[in-house]
């Protein structure tokens, strides 16, 4: 049996094998024994090596199915071999990769590669489990996402309605580091205003928790809430011994990087996803604790891609 890549060079060769595509993400999928994905029921036929499918022994619609059933994949004419290359470029890109990179390298058109890539981030993209601050102080901050409004045209600066130095053309986006696990949740907020910015840490923060935040005036009733409240005034001071948002801020600077450098502009009503894909790098970094490489990375992205869909016309708003 051929051993499962553990470096991209690899993973083009071992995946360029069919069988070997359904093999890994069967064993991922359905680690206990494949199980219709239509109706449930953990009697199904023998797999077919000719038509790489299953039969439930249930009687219903669709009952042959794939492994592509019910996962991000499904109903795509794209190949599982272009599909799995993708996810492991994106999940171990640090800088994530532009569609336009992804064309030329799987042969496929700039649209399909966008339209792949944000079925990707999809999959990346899971809902976080319990709180933070259990057992350790928690940095909340905030950024502004989008174009530099002095530099756009005239039109453009008009229809957001902003002046040459306004935020209001770019998307605020709130983000919190549990410094104990080292792990960062963030999502695209719709403002910045005290109510939007507490609920968020009222429903991810756990109360009594020591929070540290800039003293922007968004946080200044923390401490009436409960919980151990500390912040650092950046006008006079960036660190001051243990108080400080360091850490979220290095986050921001890879999400922009990415976001910049990379796929250069992204439209407001994309960017959650974006955001997902740079979290989901980020929380399954290499550390001494947790040493993971670019095959444990891929290994947990193909596992979520079960229960999510997106189809072009919801991506895009448009009809196909």
């Amino acid at each position: 049996m051929q051993t499962e890549p553990t470096s991209l060079q690899e993973a083009i060769v071992y995946f360029s094998n069919p069988d070997n595509c359904v093999e890994y993400i069967t064993l991922r999928r359905w680690p206990n024994g494949v199980i219709c994905p239509i109706c449930g029921s953990a009697k199904v036929s023998a797999f077919n090596p000719t038509r790489r499918t299953w039969k439930c022994g249930s009687h219903h619609p669709r009952r042959e199915f794939s492994v592509k059933v019910g996962t991000i994949y499904e109903d795509s004419p794209i190949t599982l071999d272009k599909w799995l290359t993708a996810t492991w470029m994106l999940t171990n890109c640090k800088n994530g990769i532009s569609s336009y990179e992804i064309a030329r390298d799987l042969k496929v058109t700039q649209k399909t590669a966008w339209f792949l890539l944000h079925r990707i981030r999809l999959a990346l993209g899971e809902a976080p489990k319990g709180k933070m601050g259990g057992s350790g102080p928690v940095e909340v901050d905030e950024a502004f996402i989008g174009g530099t409004p002095k530099f756009m045209h005239a039109k453009r600066r008009m229809s957001l309605g902003t002046g040459i130095g306004g935020r209001t053309a770019k998307v605020p986006v709130m983000g919190m580091l549990d410094r104990d696990s080292r792990q960062v949740r963030a999502q695209v907020v719709p403002n910045v205003k005290r109510e939007t910015l507490q609920n968020a840490i009222l429903k991810e923060i756990e109360t009594g928790a020591t929070i540290y935040t800039d003293n922007a005036s968004t946080f200044d009733t923390l401490a009436a809430k409960d919980y151990i409240h500390d912040t650092v005034n950046h006008v006079e001071e960036y660190v001051r011994g243990q108080v400080h948002t360091q850490g979220i801020e290095n986050f921001w600077s890879l999400l922009k990087r990415g976001l910049k450098g990379t796929y250069v502009a992204v439209e407001p009503f994309h960017l959650d996803r974006y955001v997902s894909e740079q979290v989901f790098r980020f929380n399954n970094r290499a550390t001494r604790e947790n040493p993971l490489n670019d095959a444990d990375r891929f290994d947990i992205a193909v596992r979520q891609i079960v229960g999510k869909r997106i189809t072009f016309a919801e991506l895009t708003g448009k009809p196909n």
